[in-house]
């Protein structure tokens, strides 16, 4: 089993393809299962990497104070142990706060970004959404587990796809850490706040969002888009907050043609 040390710690990964390095980095659920309809597309381009979080998956279940300046380092520690200079970064919420913060602290890691489904910092709608997950998890991880598809996946989805949410639950539940790790993680998405230093990435920059995301209302991704110098806005018609897996078709092709333009635009200049 592949696993990349980090302080106190290992982070379980797996590499799949070919190519220039590309950084799969998932959101709060924190597994790298997250992107299974991406991998026969993008490891046909790229050397893809996925890993689960700290507390998560496969990856030590630390029992601490989690922040996103801690998963943005293990991430950094993943790149070390992989001996990669540089890489491609694709972020699902979460994993879009933990590139931006690469992005402002460690650009020359970055060769560009995609953030998907991200947001700046916690609002009022946000974080009366995230304290209800938290009180959730007061009474264990089940009700938190129950409740998760309804912020993830759009209503018609869910009503048509009554098998793949079963094995979406399952998988989740397979993976999931702790009620108090996932309370830490929780308010880690609570105190999280780069949008100062987003006028300082200048890495090339691609916001993604669904219009009909409820978690991360496309407002957020606006913002990103306005406050990251150059970064380009791709708007998805829709599929929610998980629009990745509700539509990996229109999804991948979008992050691809991002990756493209880059690779484009780096060839001529």
């Amino acid at each position: 089993m592949p696993l990349a040390p980090i302080q106190d710690g290992q982070l379980y990964y797996e590499e799949h393809g070919e190519g220039p390095p590309l950084l799969l980095v998932p959101g709060l659920g924190g597994t790298g299962g997250y992107w299974k309809p991406q991998l026969d597309e993008f490891s046909r381009h790229y050397r893809v990497i996925i890993h689960d979080h700290r507390g998560t998956g496969q990856s030590t279940r630390s029992e601490m104070t989690y922040s996103l300046d801690q998963m943005s380092a293990d991430v950094l520690a993943l790149m070390d142990h992989l001996k990669l200079e540089r890489a491609h970064l694709v972020g699902h919420s979460t994993g879009g706060a933990i590139g931006q913060t690469l992005g402002i602290v460690a650009p020359d890691r970055i060769d560009s970004m995609v953030l998907y489904a991200s947001w700046t910092k916690t609002d009022a709608f946000m974080g009366r959404v995230m304290r209800a997950r938290k009180a959730l998890l007061q009474n264990g991880v089940d009700d938190y587990i129950e409740m998760s598809p309804t912020l993830l996946y759009p209503n018609w989805w869910l009503n048509n796809n009554p098998d793949k949410l079963v094995a979406l639950d399952a998988a989740t539940r397979a993976g999931f850490p702790s009620a108090s790790i996932a309370a830490s993680r929780c308010q880690a998405i609570i105190d999280f706040d780069r949008t100062e230093g987003l006028r300082r990435i200048d890495r090339p920059t691609c916001v993604m969002c669904a219009r009909d995301d409820f978690l991360t209302p496309l407002y957020f991704s606006e913002e990103l888009a306005r406050k990251i110098p150059g970064a380009t806005l791709t708007v998805l018609e829709k599929g929610g907050h998980a629009v990745s897996q509700v539509d990996p078709a229109t999804f991948n092709a979008a992050v691809l043609n991002f990756l493209r333009s880059v690779s484009a635009g780096a060839a001529s200049s």
